[in-house]
């Protein structure tokens, strides 16, 4: 049988391509090529219902980083590419594609290109054009009037390493230019972008408005005559200058390169070379929102670690991802507060026990990996948490010296560290396997002993915390030895009602319920406690699990949430409005949580007669766009209230030629009525299917002036199928030839 590592090993050779050999003994691929620069022109179609191909040119200055000459080079881009022609060196060169699969990922195709041969340190210019084909719009790739985008993970330019490299993908300094306008990292404007520091080529397009807010540049959708508040413009950029600040203190490094929020609908929560985006929800709601917030500053952190200092060689994501985390997480503390903080971390902690019993070790794990992110995010922030306990001060002093030649792997970080080998050989080149468990508090002799267990492959030194009854915290350092019991005592008159192992949780473990005696929380993640019971209906048992949860996490929005929630259902309105309050009071609300606030106080509202409050609260809900059901709810409320009398006869023409297209077993007509590359799979399901179709609009809700969400009634009849009824939500956009549709929100008929 093949060893996960071994086979782990064997796919990242095939993911490397015949330009790589293999170093064994090193247990690391020796890549031939390296990007110095890329240089890239694309053209966004004319048209994007009938244009669905992006058109490129790409020039690659690369260098041959091998021992010996080298005559091929191997270039991956989506297996989506049309290449016409390739040039090396200035002349036509031959070449030839075949596809490259990856486990669990998009495929991808394999350009090689025959060039002259290139003296070891040598360069070589390879010129390639090619046509990109999107046939549905994503958030990775889109070619459409709500706005075109190109992220790395689309494949959508050549590179010689895969993304998929267990040692990192190309990075390099990037010139772009977007024909037609566009948004980019780096210096420039008017669709054409400088960027001197290494990352990797991107560009977002589409209408949008750019202020200069303290030094960020900050740029949303604003088509037509909404307006955003300066006060959201303020606070969204003061975060931005202070998370940077505070990084470059932490890591001695300088940015050089402007920092940019671009306020997007898809593609949110990816950052590049000071380039953030963020969903332009966050322009509608009365705070940045946590989701916002981590994005805005772990972009930072990442455009530090990986774009300023250089981040490259197996594990490159426990640095990339996992200590920006860390530092991001810090920077939350600071900047909202210790409770926040703590929320934060708890819920990276429940999404990592997610996939802990199924991950692997972080040293040779690779984006081609699903829980790639997960894991190098979340495991990693632990890690750093732990080394910067042990080390106090100097934990950002031996970062700072790693650095200083902007080159940082995690084997150089490892060698700093020479008194954590155990703990790092263990977290990093092992799965986890570590149980932490802790025995309820017995009394006897003036002193309270709780039993340890540690069920890991390595000595756990933790802190056990003791909670007396009333409330005093008594702290005591063990170390529980691998695979054996141990004992932890505390010297206290006053009873001790409660015990934590490893309370500052530095140690990864498969299940974190078992760190606690008396056990409240069942599960790993204390979201799914409450939730479990209020999707049962148990509103009460819901109640109480809240509760309990909040006595240890008063700040846990999502939670507060579904204990305002619980109450409300059981008729425990003052209680409820009081929770769904302080919810929005938070610091760092979730996106959900506000959406879910914001329709629960419209829910109160409307059943004490406060009809405009309660519409205003709903429409809120739906402008908050966070998620889906409280979308749903926000819909199905606002129709229930009566709707909207206002509708123009833009939006009232523009249904009419819906049904009629619907209706109709056209899929040229459905076409006419769509965004180019937008909801294909509602058109693919009604085109031929739909024998009758009515929609009954209700509300109409402007968005920015270009992008409107109706609220509609449906009865509709399928193929052999009764007549269905229920409520719709649809987004439309104006385009040059009039209203397209971009994408269905809420559609639930039955």
């Amino acid at each position: 049988m093949i060893s996960r590592t071994v086979f782990s090993l064997v796919l990242l050779f095939f993911i490397a391509g015949g330009s790589a050999s293999f170093v064994y003994g090193q247990g690391r691929l020796a890549l031939t090529w390296e990007v110095v620069k890329y240089d890239i022109t694309t053209t966004l179609p004319a048209d994007f219902r009938t244009g669905r191909e992006l058109d490129v040119d790409a020039t690659l200055t690369i260098k041959n980083i091998s021992r010996n000459p080298a005559s091929t080079v191997s270039l991956r881009i989506s297996d989506q590419a049309a290449v016409s022609s390739v040039a090396a060196g200035g002349a036509a060169a031959d070449f030839r594609s075949s596809p490259e699969t990856t486990s669990g990922a998009r495929p991808l195709q394999r350009t090689v290109v025959s060039v002259p041969s290139v003296a070891p340190g040598g360069n070589i210019v390879v010129a390639v054009k090619y046509k990109l084909a999107v046939r549905e719009n994503d958030g990775l790739a889109a070619l459409s009037y709500a706005g075109s985008q190109f992220l790395p993970f689309s494949f959508w330019y050549p590179t010689p390493t895969s993304w998929f490299y267990t040692g990192g993908a190309d990075f390099a300094p990037v010139k772009i230019k977007i024909n037609g306008g566009g948004l980019s990292a780096g210096t420039g404007s008017n669709g054409s972008f400088d960027l001197s520091l290494n990352g990797q080529p991107f560009f977002v397009a589409g209408q949008y408005e750019e202020r200069t807010v303290n030094g960020v540049v900050i740029a949303y959708p604003r088509r037509g005559t909404s307006q955003v508040s300066p006060g959201r413009l303020n606070r969204l950029a003061e975060i931005a200058t202070k998370a940077d600040a505070f990084i470059s203190s932490r890591l001695g490094s300088s940015l050089e390169a402007p920092l940019k929020i671009i306020c997007v609908k898809r593609g949110s929560g990816f950052a590049d070379s000071g380039t953030m985006l963020v969903d332009d929800s966050v322009l509608v709601r009365e705070k940045p929102d946590s989701s916002a917030v981590q994005t805005i500053v772990e972009g930072i952190a990442k455009s530090h670690l990986g774009n300023v200092i250089s981040v490259s060689g197996d594990g490159y994501g426990v640095i990339r991802e996992g200590l920006s985390r860390f530092i991001s997480n810090e920077f939350i503390e600071q900047e909202f507060g210790e409770e926040a903080a703590e929320v934060e971390r708890l819920r990276q902690r429940a999404s990592y026990a997610t996939i802990s019993g199924r991950d692997a070790p972080l040293n040779i794990v690779s984006p081609v990996d699903g829980y790639f992110f997960t894991a190098t995010a979340n495991k990693g922030a632990i890690i750093f948490s732990y080394l910067a306990s042990r080390s106090g001060d100097r934990f950002y002093n031996v970062i700072r010296e790693m650095a200083a030649d902007k080159q940082l792997s995690l084997a150089e970080l490892r060698s700093a560290f020479p008194g954590e080998k155990e703990y790092l050989d263990y977290t990093l080149d092992r799965v986890t396997q570590m149980n932490l468990m802790v025995g309820l508090p017995v009394k006897a002799n003036g002193r309270t002993r709780s039993a340890l267990r540690n069920m890991g492959e390595v000595d756990a030194r933790v802190e056990v915390v003791g909670t007396t009854a009333s409330g005093g915290k008594l702290r005591t350092p063990v170390t529980v030895k691998a695979n054996e019991f141990g004992e932890v005592y505390f010297d206290s008159a006053e009873e001790v009602v409660r015990v934590e192992v490893d309370a500052a949780k530095v140690y990864p473990q498969t299940d974190y319920t078992d760190d606690v005696a008396p056990r409240v929380v069942d599960e790993p993640d204390p979201l799914l406690f409450v939730k479990r019971e209020f999707d049962r209906q148990k509103y009460a048992e819901a109640e109480k699990n809240a509760e309990a949860v909040l006595s240890q996490y008063p700040a846990f929005h999502d939670v507060r949430v579904l204990l305002a929630r619980s109450q409300l259902a059981l008729g425990k309105v003052t209680e409820a409005r009081s929770n769904f309050e302080q919810v929005l009071a938070l610091a760092l609300p979730s996106p959900q949580s506000i959406a879910w606030s914001e329709l629960g106080l419209g829910e109160i509202a409307s059943r004490t007669g406060q009809a405009s409050d309660a519409a205003g609260r709903f429409r809120e809900a739906i402008a908050s766009d966070a998620d889906y059901g409280a979308t749903l709810g926000a819909v199905r409320d606002l129709i229930a209230a009566g709707g909207s009398s206002s509708v123009s006869e833009e939006v009232r023409s523009y249904f009419a030629a819906f049904d009629r297209a619907v209706v109709s077993n056209s899929k040229a007509q459905v076409d006419e009525i769509i965004a180019g590359g937008e909801v294909t799979r509602f058109a693919s399901s009604v085109v031929g299917q739909a024998q009758q179709w009515a929609t009954t609009v209700r509300f109409v809700q402007e968005i920015d002036g270009v992008d409107i969400v109706v609220g509609t009634n449906v009865q509709l009849k399928l193929l052999n199928r009764e007549v269905e009824t229920g409520v719709a939500m649809f987004r439309l956009s104006r385009t040059p030839s009039g209203l397209k549709l971009v994408a269905v929100d809420v559609f639930e008929v039955s």
